[in-house]
């Protein structure tokens, strides 16, 4: 893996482990103390953060990372429902038995081990499972330009979550019981209700962010 991969995977995880800060103003070194790579690798690494929004240059104040706002929630929201639901019809009519039943599977669990009780390494695992879904969807295309874009939107999706949308124990079974549905109409290869309730899911998850 080049440097200026080595780089960003770490931008990345610092940003998601909120050790940098929507928001925040970074200079050069800071960012190579903050992610333990050299300058050489930042220096090439800035443009791809400018490019997928991650940071901005402010005129006068410097590099900036890219913080939460509505237009952020709307732009991301909207990318992610335009996508998914081409995806989602594509997936339900070619996706193989077994993909679908690994779902279900996952998702049972999950609900399974909740009427146990939620902690926080369910809450954990619950997440997993619901990242797990959507990825699954949009990888299937087999189209790397989509499955990158779809990786930086993700990126800007749990910085939103972290602020207003992380799955938490009050969320876990409503997630999961929507993802569930959603799992019967692939079963069913019904592309119309796959699409609908995929839709309708994204947008529970938007209005909730923005505090509708």
């Amino acid at each position: 893996m080049k440097l200026r991969e080595q780089a960003y995977e770490k931008f990345t995880e610092h940003l998601l482990k909120r050790e940098i800060r929507p928001g925040q103003f970074v200079t050069q070194r800071e960012l190579v103390a903050i992610t333990g790579m050299p300058l050489g690798a930042i220096r090439e690494l800035i443009p791809r953060l400018e490019v997928d929004g991650l940071i901005v240059t402010v005129p006068q104040r410097g590099m900036q990372v890219a913080h939460v706002d509505l237009t952020l929630v709307r732009n991301a929201f909207q990318f992610r429902l335009f996508l998914e639901r081409e995806a989602m019809a594509v997936f339900v009519e070619t996706a193989d038995d077994a993909e679908i039943a690994r779902l279900r599977r996952n998702h049972e669990e999950v609900l399974e081990a909740s009427e146990r009780g939620v902690d926080e390494e369910l809450v954990a695992r619950a997440q997993a499972v619901d990242w797990d879904l959507h990825d699954t969807i949009i990888d299937a295309l087999g189209n790397q330009i989509i499955s990158s874009a779809y990786r930086v939107n993700s990126i800007k999706m749990r910085l939103i979550r972290q602020e207003a949308t992380a799955l938490s124990d009050m969320l876990l079974r409503p997630v999961m019981e929507d993802h569930l549905g959603i799992v019967r109409a692939m079963e069913a290869r019904d592309v119309e209700a796959a699409t609908r309730l995929l839709a309708q899911h994204i947008t529970n998850a938007r209005n909730r962010a923005m505090g509708l």
